[in-house]
């Protein structure tokens, strides 16, 4: 039996931060936000998390954003979502 967690902190980081100079990824981040399981799937297919003004479909095994919104807008060009434990 699997069970999915019931929430995830997901960061939004710029793209081109490939060597932070030792900073935490946390530090590169733009927005942090800690996100939910809503108990219903995305048109992803995966678990919906919401929170903070951030709708994501994550895959739990993976830790993958699958798909995401940021206060209703698709994420900007530039920006990836990383997903860490909250």
């Amino acid at each position: 039996m699997t069970t999915e967690p019931k929430s995830f902190r997901i960061l939004l980081v710029p793209e081109h931060v490939e060597d932070s100079g030792g900073a935490s990824m946390e530090d590169s981040a733009v927005r942090t936000a800690v996100v939910e399981a809503t108990g219903e799937t995305g048109a992803s297919g995966y678990p919906r998390y919401s929170g903070n003004g951030i709708v994501a479909d994550i895959d739990p095994s993976t830790r993958t954003v699958e798909a995401v919104l940021v206060d209703g807008s698709e994420l900007d060009y530039g920006l990836t979502a990383r997903v860490t434990a909250s």
